[in-house]
């Protein structure tokens, strides 16, 4: 009787093994030398730079070549010429994040049928145009949380606009529709929105916005600019007004960019995550789908390097996680 469970469980430990080894055999290793390209919306933008530079990071823990090109400009065609030398070179992967979410949808199909993987990260197109998107936070998080924040910095009472990137931003959008959800609740009943400004992600256009948004609200009490263009240009006309520290402004920046202005009284508290996570974690998606390891399926998971984890949810969205709110006690612990 002995002998024989020694033999069963012998048996069993086989089994166990065998059924991990095929397992894992299921899940392909990530492929080396894979040709991924990293498109922003534009390749001056410091958002955009930050991002890409955590994708190109990711590339080169895998072994991939990875580059980084775009336009000078948001515009919704700009990134048109971009794909279409991504589709002659025959890219494995391309991450990009769109200008617009239905323009590019005839060039990304094209791509797909030739085997390219398309991830889009940070402004999503429509669903058809990927296979995954690689959201930096819950839009409907990142909405709801500027308009909170914001509300506890006005006390709750007065005008607000929004200064915006281009109106056409995917992500934007989104977010500013979560913004007007968030304000139909009675905790801001005495909160009114007055205007909705475009900036085009331009620093002189976004700067003369929020000039004409001061002088023609003169009961304006705070703006949110959930871009990081338009946040440090608002702070940069604020800071020189009459009203700073009494307009309040928040919105999504980068703590390098929005240091001196939480310092001087500008701004007293804005968000945003780590972009270069956004990128890192955009590029081992890309990874993922283009050896196999993914097909964009609900519920599948992967590794992404030192971000650990992660699952793909409804309509291949990956959140990265929530945003995060940065001012003066601790904005010196963070250089990006």
């Amino acid at each position: 009787m002995k002998n024989r469970t020694l033999v069963v469980s012998a048996l069993s430990a086989l089994t166990v093994t065998l059924g991990l080894g095929v397992a894992l055999a299921q899940t392909p290793a990530l492929k080396k030398g894979l040709k991924i390209t990293l498109l922003p919306k534009n390749i001056n933008n410091p958002y955009n730079v930050i991002e890409t530079s955590g994708g190109l990071a990711a590339a080169k823990e895998i072994g991939a070549a990875a580059k980084v090109v775009g336009p000078s400009d948001a515009g919704a065609s700009s990134q048109v010429s971009y794909i279409n030398t991504a589709i002659a070179q025959r890219q494995d992967a391309l991450i990009l994040a769109a200008n617009d979410a239905n323009a590019l949808l005839p060039y990304l199909k094209r791509a797909s049928a030739g085997g390219m993987k398309i991830v889009t990260m940070d402004s999503d197109t429509v669903p058809e145009g990927r296979t995954l998107f690689i959201n930096q936070a819950n839009s409907e998080g990142i909405g709801r949380a500027q308009v909170q924040l914001l509300g506890k910095l006005i006390g709750y009472k007065g005008d607000i606009a929004i200064l915006s990137a281009t109106p056409n931003a995917t992500n934007q959008n989104t977010w500013i529709k979560w913004m007007q959800e968030e304000l139909k609740l009675p905790a801001y009943k005495d909160m009114k929105l007055v205007k909705i400004a475009y900036g085009n992600d331009d620093d002189q256009k976004s700067f003369t916005e929020m000039q004409g948004l001061i002088q023609a609200y003169p009961n304006l009490k705070g703006v949110i600019s959930p871009t990081t263009v338009g946040i440090s240009a608002g702070a940069r006309y604020l800071s020189t007004s009459p009203l700073k520290g009494k307009v309040m402004l928040t919105g999504l920046g980068t703590p390098n960019q929005m240091r001196s202005f939480v310092k001087d009284g500008t701004v007293s508290a804005f968000q945003l995550w780590n972009p270069s996570d956004v990128g890192y974690l955009a590029t081992y998606a890309a990874a993922a789908l283009a050896s196999k390891q993914l097909t964009g399926k609900e519920g599948e998971t992967f590794t992404a390097g030192k971000l650990g984890k992660y699952t793909v949810g409804k309509n291949g969205e990956v959140v990265l996680g929530p945003p995060y709110t940065f001012d003066k006690a601790n904005i010196d612990k963070f250089n990006f």
